[in-house]
């Protein structure tokens, strides 16, 4: 599974990207997470407002820091 989180580096961007990698590993699941800091690259996946959550290519949500127990529905 490819987790990728999109934003400048801010600390929401860190926090969704920790929240992500609890949530892959409570699930015990095979993982990648990869962060995105181009604008340009953010802008392609169509989010407006960073920090994003993309799983597999599919934007699961933008703007907030989920909980890694809100990740983990998106992830299983």
């Amino acid at each position: 599974m490819k987790i990728q989180i999109l934003g400048s580096g801010c600390p929401k961007c860190k926090k969704l990207a920790e929240n992500a990698e609890a949530a892959a590993q409570a699930l015990s699941i095979e993982y990648e997470i990869e962060k995105v800091t181009d604008i340009n690259e953010i802008m392609k996946s169509g989010v407006m407002m960073t920090p994003a959550l993309v799983v597999d290519g599919d934007v699961k949500s933008a703007g907030k820091a989920l909980s890694a127990d809100d990740i983990k529905e998106f992830l299983s």
